[in-house]
This record gives C-alpha cells, sequence and structure tokens, in this order.
C-alpha cells in the first residue's frame, strides 16, 4: 500500500511541476519558420501542443494495459488462493 501511494504521488508530482517543453521535427519548424516569414501565424499556433500531444499517446496506452493486465491478474492471483483455501 506504502508503494502504491509513492507511485501516486510521484505521478502527481510530474503533472503538477511542469516545464515548458517544446517540441519540433526539422519539417515542422521549416514549415513554421517558412510560414512566419510571409506573415501567416494561424499555421505554427497549436503545432508544439500538438506535437507533444502525439508524443505522449503511446505511454498512456502503455500505461492503461499496463494497469489493467496488473488488476486482473491480481484478481487471478485471489481467486485461485480462495478456492485452494476450500478444499
Amino acid at each position: 500500500m506504502k508503494g502504491l501511494k509513492n507511485t501516486i504521488a510521484v505521478f502527481f508530482l510530474f503533472f503538477l511541476v511542469q516545464a515548458n517543453s517544446w517540441a519540433q521535427c526539422a519539417m515542422c519548424r521549416a514549415t513554421v519558420e517558412n510560414n512566419l516569414s510571409t506573415g501567416e501565424t494561424t499555421v505554427g499556433a497549436g503545432l508544439n501542443t500538438g506535437i507533444l500531444y502525439l508524443f505522449i499517446m503511446p505511454y498512456l496506452i502503455a500505461m492503461v494495459i499496463g494497469y489493467m493486465w496488473y488488476r486482473n491478474a491480481k484478481k487471478r492471483k485471489s481467486k485461485f488462493l480462495f478456492q485452494g483455501e476450500k478444499f
């Protein structure tokens, strides 16, 4: 239980203490620079946020799958222990 509390605390710490981080690939950066040089600023407005969103999604999916796997393994283990105590 203590390990679970520590894990939750670290998880919330990562979300509460955020640094500004912007990620861009070379092609995206070139497109934004080209648009800025021509005076068009609408294309690059949400580009960094979108890239970070796409970067985070695979990790969130892996975390959800891992949690579901852990929960099901724990249920199976308790089910087998409970059945073993009957006999």
